[in-house]
């Protein structure tokens, strides 16, 4: 879940920043800043966001193939996703973690250091830091016109080698993502529907124990 959480959140909220990049590297090229540029602009626009996605893995020894669907909100700091089972809450100062299957939510404090990646950090530059991106060019993605961007990690100890970032072309928003890892397996993100401004409640990112009746709660704060 952690895995796929941090990917949702670099298909669905980040933003690039004109940084200095480490001494050694390739230079990024122009015309794919000027894709996530705009791209960045338009999600920082945004009130709030919500979002309807399909994840796919795909294992290296093509015996795996699966497909799972979910949702995201975000509203400034708070967030809350729903996957496979499991669903994050978090209302800026705390996060709770639910698990359907063992019905038990772990709750923590929101831990703000350089380390973690949390929704308000990739609003920043934080992948213009850790990247290096260049424009593919353009291709078909669910019928529509969609630029390509290649973005290869400067920390070559990280477990993925590539990721290839979709921009739609008429609307710059976000079409989905594919992240290749080392190993040989396949990740991607498509967004099925994305609707900035949606009519979200700041109770929607507590959690609220009276609805899920019996559940455990291992409070870690």
């Amino acid at each position: 879940m952690k895995q796929l959480f941090t990917f949702l959140l670099l298909v669905t909220g980040f933003g690039m920043v004109a940084q200095a990049q480490p001494k050694g590297f390739g230079q990024n090229d122009p015309e794919a800043k000027k894709v996530l540029d705009a791209a960045s602009a338009k999600v920082k626009a945004y009130k709030t966001i919500k979002t309807v996605f399909t994840f796919k893995l795909e294992s290296a020894n093509g015996k795996t193939n699966e497909t799972k669907k979910g949702t995201m909100f975000m509203k400034g700091t708070k967030y809350r996703v729903t996957f496979a089972g499991q669903e994050i809450f978090c209302d800026g100062a705390n996060t709770w973690t639910y698990d359907k299957r063992s019905n038990e939510v772990q709750v923590s404090k929101v831990d703000n250091s350089a380390s973690t990646i949390t929704p308000q950090k990739l609003f920043t530059n934080f992948y213009d830091k850790d990247f290096l991106y260049k424009l593919n060019g353009d291709i078909k993605l669910n019928g529509k016109a969609t630029q390509e961007i290649e973005m290869t990690p400067y920390d070559k100890n990280k477990p993925f080698f590539k990721v290839l970032l979709w921009v739609d072309k008429a609307n710059k928003n976000i079409s989905g993502a594919k992240v290749l890892n080392k190993d040989g397996n396949r990740y991607s993100i498509t967004v099925n529907t994305f609707t900035p401004n949606a009519a979200v409640k700041d109770d929607q990112f507590v959690f609220d124990a009276k609805k899920y009746p019996g559940v455990e709660v291992i409070d870690l704060r």
